[in-house]
């Protein structure tokens, strides 16, 4: 059974995704370890249960980029787990943005970005799953087939 080029389009994007974030997640965790918050204020850190940025840094390049590399290795693997790891990877995304905004109280055009990029890494899964999303080509194929 061979997949629809619609949807291995879609998987080829939602790994993309899923590399650039967890490359950009273990760049963000070693600046963070290596240059404490690598020119982020200490003072965003006042209100948290935080001194330094080495927990949020480990956190950001374990959590957040470990599941993106996993899922991204799931699905070239065609792995079953693959869908499962990517909508975890992508709510993993915004859950971090989330708590981000909520423990620094700070505004960055990246946490839009980052924000998307989780959001669009959910919608792709709902693609893939069939839950969202019109494929024009096929209805219209299924509509003949259910016409003649």
């Amino acid at each position: 059974m061979s997949v629809p080029l619609s949807d291995r389009v879609v998987v080829r994007a939602l790994i993309g995704l899923e590399v650039f974030g967890a490359l950009s997640a273990l760049i963000g965790a070693i600046l963070a370890l290596a240059f404490n918050g690598a020119g982020v204020p200490l003072a965003y850190l006042a209100n948290s249960k935080f001194s330094s940025f080495a927990i949020p840094g480990l956190l950001l390049g374990v959590v957040v980029g470990g599941t993106q590399i996993a899922a991204a290795v799931a699905l070239i693997r065609r792995n079953r787990w693959g869908l499962l790891l990517s909508a975890i990877a992508g709510f993993g995304m915004l859950i971090w943005i989330f708590a981000e905004l909520a423990i620094i109280k700070q505004y960055s055009w990246l946490q839009t970005v980052y924000f998307v990029h989780g959001g669009l890494e959910v919608v792709l899964v709902l693609v893939l799953l069939g839950i969202v999303g019109v494929r024009p080509r096929e209805l219209q194929a299924e509509r003949v087939d259910t016409v003649n």
